[in-house]
């Protein structure tokens, strides 16, 4: 009996120590199947997990050391180490926040005084009259940075395994939250606040798990882009500068703007409509999505979709990296644009209008109008029909 008890209750406490980094970290078969409820349970019980089955296994572990043979009392001291060694890597080093740090500071600089590439892609965000670009490459190795933004709390995020950008209010019932990245779901970035330790997904804001299960943080508006993009649209943007602290790790991010970098969780497939493919996915209605090929955008470098009484405008500018939806109409009339793209320009077929690839209307009947941005991001098509199950392509 005392076998039985001892090592049954060795199995379960590396069963429990390593189920509980696996079900969130991307090991194979780990992100496919719908366990996050086991996950946040283990999350939760694991210390007293810990301590009903080591008081389980406690005795016959001091019988075994002091009546065993010389051998079997090595084996199990080598079973113990293992399970102390298997203790510090799940709790010290594969811990999700412990691999991806915060940064130590955070240096904004005015484009004079910037030093990131301008061909880098940005998540940028305009809030009161104030800009700032946060570059994907530092953004994506932290997963999250906390700012302020026209003296708004935000909290600007990123998943590199999913291509997701999105940037929320880190305010929860009124009051401001922390967060820490736990782990992932479904390859997505998951967030644990710190006062109720429920778990909040990456790609929809929403709490998949615990108390607040069903709470969505509040989005705010951001474009993923070039930052000379950018900067055209906001000449005066505030650019976050790299963390010295962390050069090298956000030098394991290069080639990911343009899909080259290696490894099978952030590499792009080139094809259409494959997992790893990129797409634009829009949100033309509240609460209907459509996803385009990222190809598709490419070769024709203007898609216009004449969904009923909600078209759709897509436009990519010539370096391939930033892209604009728009809602094409003006005034109760849906607008056809032609578009020249070595003058960056565009001419609606009904007024004759001239509009920048901006979206603003610079000469013509039209002068001085703005065609409505709708929410659209560039991601990889899993992640987009995996979080927006019922989109349309």
């Amino acid at each position: 009996m005392r076998k039985i008890i001892l090592v049954s209750g060795l199995i379960l406490l590396f069963a429990a120590e390593i189920l509980r980094v696996y079900f969130i970290m991307p090991f194979p078969g780990s992100q496919q199947s719908d366990t996050i409820g086991i996950a946040y349970w283990l999350g939760n019980n694991i210390t007293w997990i810990r301590l009903v089955l080591l008081a389980l296994i406690l005795y016959p572990v001091i019988y075994s050391l002091r009546h065993n043979t010389k051998w079997k009392t090595v084996l199990l001291l080598l079973v113990l180490a293992l399970y102390a060694t298997v203790f510090y890597f799940v709790n010290f080093r594969f811990e999700a926040d412990k691999m991806f740090l915060q940064p130590v500071t955070k240096t904004f600089f005015t484009r004079t005084d910037n030093k990131v590439d301008s061909t880098k892609l940005v998540i940028g965000v305009q809030i009161g009259g104030e800009a700032k670009a946060y570059p994907v490459e530092i953004i994506g190795y932290h997963h999250q940075v906390r700012d302020s933004i026209g003296n708004t709390a935000v909290m600007v995020t990123y998943c590199t395994v999913c291509r997701t950008g999105r940037v929320y209010s880190p305010i929860v019932n009124g009051q401001p939250e922390v967060f820490r990245l736990v782990g992932m779901d479904h390859f997505n970035a998951m967030f644990e606040d710190s006062s109720t330790k429920s778990w909040w997904q990456q790609a929809t804001g929403e709490a998949i798990t615990g108390k607040l299960k069903g709470h969505r943080l509040p989005e705010i508006a951001s474009r993923q882009m070039s930052l000379a993009s950018w900067i055209r649209l906001y000449p005066d943007t505030k650019v976050m500068q790299p963390d010295q602290a962390f050069l090298k790790k956000y030098e394991g991010l290069k080639g990911y703007d343009d899909g080259s970098i290696e490894g099978g969780l952030e590499h792009r497939d080139s094809s259409s409509w494959a997992d790893k493919s990129w797409v634009i996915g829009v949100e033309y209605r509240k609460g209907k999505f459509r996803a385009y090929d990222w190809n598709r955008l490419v070769q024709e470098q203007i898609i216009q979709d004449s969904i009923p009484a909600t078209p759709v405008l897509l436009v990519l500018e010539n370096d391939h990296r930033s892209f604009h939806v728009f809602s094409p109409v003006v005034n109760g009339q849906r607008l056809v644009f032609a578009m020249d793209p070595d003058k960056r320009m565009m001419t609606d077929r009904q007024t004759g209008s001239s509009w920048t690839i901006d979206g603003r209307a610079v000469f013509g009947v039209l002068n001085g109008h703005q065609l409505d941005m709708l929410p659209a991001y560039q991601e990889f098509w899993h992640s987009w029909k995996q979080f927006h199950p019922d989109t349309e392509k």
